[in-house]
């Protein structure tokens, strides 16, 4: 195999945007300490209060055994909290302190800088392109993957939060 044709494989370029990807991600947010997967699993943790942590594994698409260290991390840390579930004594429900939701607060503006600066080579309508694309080779491929995403699960949540907001704006509406 030549060199080029090593460095033109979509793997190997693959893997080069991720180790580029999480170097700004690291650059971007030093001062909070967390590594890409913990701030993944916080943040599913902040958006749904008493996930336990099978869900939380397929919703972020990380393996199970390897995330017991994220959470064991994250637990140090002090942003989140683990309680065995009362009507499984097997699960342990996560939740995110008050200082783990300041840090999804504060993380954010961190993580658009970030997400800035890999796609800034490109035009606004190839980024576009661009992230329709990833988008469309992940979901296709998303079998392949040691810890699949579980698009059931996520499509459930972002439809009772939907659902929820929906209920919201008219209970509002309607004490005006």
């Amino acid at each position: 195999m030549t060199l080029d044709l090593f460095y033109s494989r979509a793997g190997h370029l693959i893997r080069r945007m991720n180790q580029i990807s999480v170097a700004i991600f690291l650059e971007e947010t030093r001062a909070l300490g967390l590594t890409t997967v913990q701030y993944a699993a916080l943040n599913m943790i902040d958006e749904v209060p008493n996930i336990d942590q099978a869900r939380l594994s397929s919703m972020i698409a990380f393996d199970t055994t390897t995330l017991v260290k994220v959470l064991d991390r994250l637990t140090e840390k002090g942003l989140i909290t683990r309680t065995r579930s009362q009507t499984d004594r097997r699960k342990q429900l996560l939740n995110a302190t008050a200082q783990g939701r300041e840090v999804v607060r504060k993380i954010q503006p961190m993580i658009d800088r970030a997400e800035q600066r890999i796609l800034a080579p490109l035009s606004l309508a190839d980024r576009r392109k661009f992230m329709e694309m990833l988008t469309q080779l992940v979901n296709v491929n998303n079998v392949y993957s040691r810890a699949p995403l579980d698009s059931q699960l996520l499509h459930g949540l972002t439809g009772r939060r939907r659902q929820g907001a929906a209920t919201s704006r008219k209970a509002r509406a309607a004490r005006k």
